[in-house]
């Protein structure tokens, strides 16, 4: 019952043209424009090095963020979420579908920007492992929010909460813009965000070729065990 759920919300996700504006098309055109056209000062060496970490960033915080909490927040609105709680499938089944969907975009997103960041001349380095840790973190991160902003508002102030984040987080992030270009004070605040320690841990990782960034690990786990938590106490399914 999972799989098959989880193979219909992966459906749907991927006929939703908004979403995959949302999840694909943005990330790809910021990737391209600012790793061809000088426009923001990434420091030394190529920009598609600085940049393509962050992507990979913005990436999971798409999908597992503001895509994950504006459709769930319209499920809950017209009564799907309510009808399938009634169903065989369990509600922690249909949150674990839900989570696997998530993962299988987010594979296919990462595989894109992959490939276009190498053929604008990404050189990566680091260890697997470090990356992989960091993206399941993320992801994790960024559902137990998601899941908490749509199990708790409604679903018009979901899509124009969920959409002011991903802009907000998109520029303070460090994303494309390094955060060390802000004022020292707001640099402490935004290093805590989760989108900033998944895009700083993943440039310690593919950029410097750095080990396990534990630091940002730490700060992704906290974020993703308050979020999930949250979630769970919290989530209204009507």
């Amino acid at each position: 019952m999972i799989a098959a759920q989880a193979a219909l919300e992966t459906k749907m996700l991927l006929r939703n043209g908004e979403q995959l504006l949302l999840t694909v098309v943005i990330p790809t055109l910021l990737l391209v424009l600012f790793s061809s056209v000088d426009i923001i000062d990434t420091g030394a060496g190529e920009a598609v090095d600085f940049l393509a970490p962050g992507i990979l960033a913005l990436a999971v915080m798409s999908t597992a963020f503001t895509g994950q909490a504006i459709a769930t927040g319209f499920e809950r609105r017209y009564g799907v979420l309510k009808r399938l709680a009634s169903s065989p499938l369990p509600r922690w089944a249909l949150m674990t579908a839900k989570t696997v969907s998530v993962l299988v975009t987010e594979v296919l997103q990462i595989a894109l920007l992959t490939a276009i960041a190498f053929a604008l001349g990404w050189s990566p380095h680091g260890g697997p492992a470090a990356v992989v840790l960091l993206l399941v973190l993320g992801t994790a991160a960024f559902s137990g929010l998601g899941l908490l902003m749509a199990g708790t508002l409604k679903a018009e102030a979901t899509l124009a909460a969920a959409n002011l984040v991903f802009l907000l987080l998109l520029v303070g992030g460090g994303v494309i813009v390094p955060l060390d270009k802000f004022p020292a004070a707001a640099q402490d605040v935004l290093a805590l965000l989760p989108v900033s320690a998944l895009s700083d841990g993943l440039r310690d990782v593919l950029q410097h070729g750095s080990g396990m960034p534990w630091g940002d690990l730490g700060i992704l786990a906290v974020w993703a065990v308050l979020g999930l938590t949250a979630a769970g106490r919290f989530f209204r399914w009507e």
